[in-house]
């Protein structure tokens, strides 16, 4: 094609006329040609902008998150399904009548804190639309949200616990979703490609490998940025081979020491080949890919891991908060004030690469001295290549040589830059041999680096990968190169050390659910149980350290009471170390779920320390631990008597104010535990506790809420209480959480709202005055969260003792909701839907409304549950439905009269007086009926 050049020949002709206007010509030919290019640029931003989703990048994002979906608090959804089994060629869900919409599916999310959403994908992108409109499934296909660009960004807008679990999950996780979405483009492309080759000639052939190769190199330096430390690893290797050097293709990053002391180019021929591909292993998400073509084989095992490393992650315990997410890498600049220990360093570092044995453990001497806990110096080694020596220093067989390189490790992996790159140069597999040396200095160095590198995800499950847990285990043993029993304490000094430094590595490996699994298996309970008995306070420090964060475990907890574990940390919480203290009372908190570790506790004397120890209250961490003890502790009845005796309920209720959230939670959910009991009650009221509880009602923190409430609606029981919380508006507060977006506070709301409702002095007019509150009640019915359900059944069943707002709930739809909800199995609902039937019956025709909408049947079968509560709440409002003679024949068709007639000789007497009655009117309508045939 031609090349278009009427702008150079306009520009010419201006330029040649010599009209003094054709300079003015000119600038305006240039702005008028800089407009246009601008006006293209705008429009070519603006049409990359707009979001075109397509059902390939939908469906891999569908089944991405699947893979982290299911029960369990740590999965980012609870389910997510497709509304449509059947998948068109062109691979869209939507009916093809959708289909010209550009709606590619539809998906149904539960996710763990809202209600079940129904989505529409299109190509346009993702949103929230009608849901289904009836029971055969129908979708509403009107939009009610905002578009979003994709899943994960709507579900992230949607639901805050959606966010929260993938803010913990791995980085990974964003990259396995980016390499899903780029796998199916890269893949026709490879097959195109591969196509033409075949019938080019063998020049043809030459010049396309150039290009795609050209291409390739120009794609990977867009794509693949390599952090510093490898660029400095690569440089020097490329340095090494321009040396002349190439006769080792694998030279390491420094020279270090051979058996006999003498310079050696490599410190383990093949190291970083094996370094290099556990990296790529680590970092598959996308951060390090091969550049060759790649096989059908190697994708189907790049496939095959990638899933087991979802699996894996799924499987990390919610306790990996700390550190998860990969900080800024810090780097000197290269023209700023330098200290002079950063030059002093670099000297050294220079020795160690280049100096013999005796030069080495000198230079390694100097720079112990250094102030390691500094960040400067610790960046300093690691900036000039130090770090990489002090690791190929621990391949040696110089036993001095290791013990200098670890004890400078030790102090510089408090740094967490340090701790990744430690991990990225492949230290940790070399740290873990050496758990296996015979000398036991070598031993306690290597765990305790350990305990300071596995800081994070990706360190914890190397350690375990590489058998460290197995070999940290075998460190708890103290007795095994001695003669005494376990039980004695009276070890050597370094086993006992070498057993601490195991304990302090485990502590950091266990935060992961897999490593708690290892240290199990591996037989870790017993040996920690044992190192319990010692008098070794820095011992028992990371011992219940590790016993705390493993106690979040059911098998875990069952050990430990079969292990008489409880007895010891009892024990230890009368010591004087604050950090012990703390340890135990979290180590009791976790265990404590159960009522037999809660008696246990109380048997051995362990309350009166917990009680003793709220009044010191400047050390928060450990006054969190103690109070989350009380409060789980305060859950059995014959505790919450100990304490109330030892005066802990008002120096519970003095801690409701100026605390952290940490503390609150836990000092408000021993209340709430502590004022199911009325003397526990009147003492929270006399001591002011009313008013700062009412005040937390305005917060955000979900868990404190739910306790919050709880505590409210305990506390409302007491008539004097309830007047206090009233005048507080506390009623209207809680009233307002039921437009919580969580369900637990939602819950909890409604079942604080009951007693409130009972025991307010004119409660049907305080009910109406909150502007449709009542509305919002009802439409609550619809949620799909049973609890929810269960509490809002029974916050109807008090509000309709009022004529006025029963007539008001009527209006609303209320009867058609309960209908809705009567083929339930779970008992807690059943016993407050009857109850909530039972009051609706005495309004109007509800009695009559209930029967056309089918709730009569399903209620006759509750009379088959094992829970008495729900057999003498379904007689009561079997007894309101039979005033209607079309329910008294339902009933007697689905054989309601042989299950009551043995529920009147039940020992409850309100149970007696429904079956009675209701068998009374099903009989008088039989008898109506003989009658009117005679006559």
């Amino acid at each position: 094609m031609k090349e278009d050049t009427s702008v150079v020949n306009i520009l010419d002709k201006i330029t040649k006329e010599e009209d003094p206007a054709s300079e003015i010509k000119m600038k305006l030919g240039k702005l008028l040609e800089q407009l246009d290019l601008h006006l293209l640029n705008h429009s070519l931003r603006h049409i990359s902008l707009e979001i075109r989703l397509n059902p390939t990048i939908v469906k891999n994002d569908i089944e991405l998150l699947k893979h982290f979906s299911g029960k369990g608090e740590q999965t980012v959804l609870e389910s997510i399904d497709y509304t449509s089994d059947y998948e068109f060629s062109n691979g869209c869900r939507a009916p093809p009548w959708r289909q010209i919409h550009g709606e590619i599916c539809y998906v149904l999310v539960k996710p763990h804190d809202v209600e079940t959403l129904c989505i529409t994908c299109s190509a346009e992108g993702v949103f929230l639309n009608g849901g289904k409109t009836n029971d055969e499934g129908e979708i509403n296909y009107e939009r009610k949200s905002e578009i979003y660009k994709d899943l994960v960004t709507f579900l992230k807008e949607k639901s805050a616990k959606f966010s929260e679990n993938m803010s913990k999950q791995d980085v990974r996780f964003s990259e396995e979703w980016k390499k899903e979405k780029e796998e199916p483009k890269e893949a026709p492309k490879k097959e195109e490609a591969a196509a033409p080759r075949k019938a080019l000639p063998a020049s043809s052939k030459s010049m396309l490998e150039k290009n795609q190769i050209n291409f390739g190199k120009s794609q990977m330096t867009k794509r693949l940025e390599p952090s510093l430390n490898w660029k400095a690893t690569i440089d020097f290797k490329e340095t090494m081979l321009n040396l002349g050097l190439a006769g080792n293709p694998d030279p390491g990053p420094a020279a270090v020491l051979g058996k006999e002391g003498k310079e050696t180019g490599s410190s383990h021929p093949g190291r970083h080949k094996s370094l290099l591909r556990d990296i790529q292993e680590e970092k598959r998400g996308g951060r390090l890919e091969r550049s060759g073509p790649p096989v059908s084989p190697g994708r189907a095992q790049l496939i095959h891991k990638s899933a087991e490393k979802i699996e894996e992650m799924i499987s990390e315990s919610s306790s990996e908060s700390e550190e998860d997410e990969e900080p800024p890498d810090h780097r000197q600049e290269a023209n700023a004030d330098l200290p002079s220990e950063y030059w002093q360093i670099q000297k050294l570092v220079k020795y160690l690469k280049g100096g013999n044995q005796t030069a080495t453990v000198i230079a390694l001497c100097s720079m112990k001295d250094f102030n390691l806990a500094q960040e400067t110096c610790q960046l300093a080694i690691r900036d000039v290549g130090g770090l990489e020596v002090l690791i190929n220093l621990l391949d040696t067989d110089e036993v001095k040589c290791k013990i200098g390189s670890l004890k400078i490790l030790k102090e510089i992996s408090h740094n967490p830059q340090i701790r990744r790159n430690i991990v990225d140069l492949g230290g940790l597999p070399i740290l873990v041999n050496i758990l296996d040396s015979p000398h036991k200095s070598l031993k306690c160095l290597a765990a305790e680096t350990i305990a300071n590198v596995a800081k994070f995800r990706r360190a914890r499950r190397a350690v375990r990968r590489h058998g460290g847990i197995t070999k940290l285990v075998a460190l708890l043993d103290c007795a095994q190169n001695s003669g005494e029993p376990a039980q004695s304490s009276l070890y050597d000094a370094r086993d006992v050390e070498v057993a601490r430094c195991g304990a302090l590595a485990l502590w950091s490996c266990s935060k992961s659910y897999a490593n708690k699994e290892a240290i199990r298996r591996a037989g870790g309970i017993l040996l920690l149980a044992g190192l319990l008995k010692t008098s070794h306070e820095n011992m028992l420090i990371p011992v219940v350290g590790t016993l705390q964060e493993c106690a979040s475990e059911e098998n875990y907890r069952a050990a430990i009471k079969a292990e008489r574990i409880i007895e010891n940390l009892v024990k230890n919480l009368n010591s004087e170390n604050e950090q012990l203290q703390e340890h135990c009372a979290m180590a009791i908190y976790q265990c404590a779920e159960d009522k037999e570790t809660r008696d246990l506790v109380r048997l051995h004397g362990g309350l009166k320390p917990l009680a003793s120890l709220l009044n010191n209250t400047d050390n928060k961490e450990r006054l969190a631990a103690v109070t989350g003890a009380i409060w789980k502790c305060s859950i059995s009845k014959e505790n919450v008597t100990k304490f109330r005796e030892y005066k802990a309920i008002e120096t519970l209720v003095g801690l409701l104010t100026d605390q952290p959230e940490e503390v609150l939670v836990n000092v408000v959910g021993a209340l709430g535990e502590c004022c199911q009991e009325y003397e526990n009650r009147v003492l929270v009221r006399k001591c002011g506790g009313i008013q700062p509880l009412v005040n937390l009602l305005v917060g955000i923190n979900q868990t404190l809420l739910v306790n919050v409430t709880k505590a409210v609606g305990a506390c409302a029981v007491e008539p004097e209480s309830m007047m206090i919380i009233d005048r507080l508006d506390g009623v209207r507060l809680l009233w307002s959480l039921l437009k919580n977006p969580h369900p637990d506070v939602k819950a909890s709301a409604a079942w604080a709202l009951c007693p409130c409702i009972q025991n307010a002095k004119d409660a049907g007019e305080m009910v109406r005055s909150f502007v449709g509150g009542l509305e919002l009640v009802v439409n609550l019915l619809k949620s799909d969260n049973k609890e929810v359900l269960a509490s809002v059944c029974a916050a109807i069943t008090n509000i309709a003792k009022d004529q006025e707002n029963l007539a008001v709930i009527t209006d609303h739809g209320v009867v058609p909701l309960l209908s809705k909800l009567a083929n339930t199995n779970n008992d807690k609902l059943r016993r407050h839907l009857a109850e909530a039937i039972s009051r609706c019956c005495m309004w109007g025709r509800n009695r009559v409304t209930f029967g056309e909408y089918k709730a009569v049947a399903p209620l006759v079968r509750y009379l088959k549950s094992n829970d008495a509560n729900v057999h003498r709440a379904t007689a009561q409002a079997l007894y309101q439905l039979s005033e209607d003679a079309d329910n008294c024949i339902t009933m007697h068709e689905n054989g309601a009269v042989k299950l009551l007639l043995d529920m009147v000789g039940s020992p409850d007497q309100d149970l007696q007086e429904a079956a009675a009655g209701c068998i009374s009117n099903i009989r008088r309508l039989a008898l109506a009926t003989e009658k009117a045939r005679y006559t």
